[in-house]
């Protein structure tokens, strides 16, 4: 399966989870897929044979609500067994609604939102001071861009010079109480950045080609952190949830079941 394909399989792994559990955060999981299918498969040196040692690259998911996804990405990449998907937000289940570091491959407990920047910045000073050539990833939320902890977390990068650290905002523009320039109007988010100290780039977030080229270049600068602003949609992959507000935590009916599940198989073959 080529990497344009991946994140429609992965969506389709979602969609059986949360339709399975009954609960879960559907409509963030399907805009970051991309961002996560790149970095686990093209970009990150992370895997489960390396995990054990410091020495691999570092993920965070701050915005820990879409989780779902993250669990997918892990299980394609063997950090454990495909089945223990169909465990997902079960009784007794390790794999619960948020990020939880008894899962092999997870090494944050997320969710409380704005905490994962503040954690990167500590993995990337560290990483700096004992001379490791790891980077450090944190994936963020738009609406979670409100919380304050997380400019805390930008201006220490930004004064350190952390150029082992990238972030990656998923830039859908929508949170659970609506449109995020109603919410908290943030449209300023190159300045904001640069303002800490940051070097911004832009990429079309569901867009695999664009996401390469923008983790590379994040990659080859040098003397400051980058961000990555992604444009994704909120619902990628399925033509009614797209762009929906109300699919930040809704369970699909069997009928929408089956309806996105149709686009989502018609989508991975067209990619091939």
């Amino acid at each position: 399966m080529n990497l344009q394909q991946k994140p429609y399989a992965l969506r389709l792994q979602v969609l059986d989870m949360v339709y399975r559990a009954k609960t879960g955060h559907i409509g963030g999981d399907f805009s970051v897929c991309d961002i996560l299918n790149v970095l686990y498969n093209k970009v990150m040196d992370v895997t489960p044979e390396n995990f054990s040692s410091v020495d691999h690259d570092h993920f965070i998911l701050s915005k820990g609500h879409s989780v779902e996804a993250l669990y997918a990405v892990l299980a394609d990449r063997g950090f454990f067994p495909q089945e223990d998907l169909c465990t997902v937000s079960q009784f007794g289940s390790k794999y619960i609604g948020h990020p939880n570091n008894k899962v092999n491959g997870i090494e944050m407990n997320s969710g409380s939102l704005g905490h994962g920047l503040s954690v990167g910045v500590g993995m990337a000073l560290a990483g700096k001071r004992q001379g490791k050539s790891y980077l450090v990833y944190v994936v963020l939320g738009d609406g979670e861009l409100a919380e304050g902890s997380v400019w805390e977390g930008a201006m220490a990068a930004g004064h350190y010079k952390l150029d082992n650290l990238c972030a990656v905002v998923d830039r859908n523009r929508l949170q659970i109480s609506g449109n995020t320039e109603e919410v908290m109007a943030q449209d300023s988010q190159d300045d904001r950045w640069a303002a800490f100290g940051w070097h911004t780039l832009h990429a079309r977030g569901n867009d695999v080609v664009d996401l390469e080229r923008a983790f590379q270049e994040a990659k080859d600068f040098r003397g400051k952190p980058t961000v990555i602003l992604s444009d994704t949609v909120k619902g990628c992959g399925v033509s009614f949830m797209e762009g929906k507000a109300e699919w930040h935590h809704k369970v699909p009916t069997q009928e929408e079941y089956e309806r996105a599940k149709q686009e989502l198989l018609e989508k991975e073959a067209a990619a091939q």
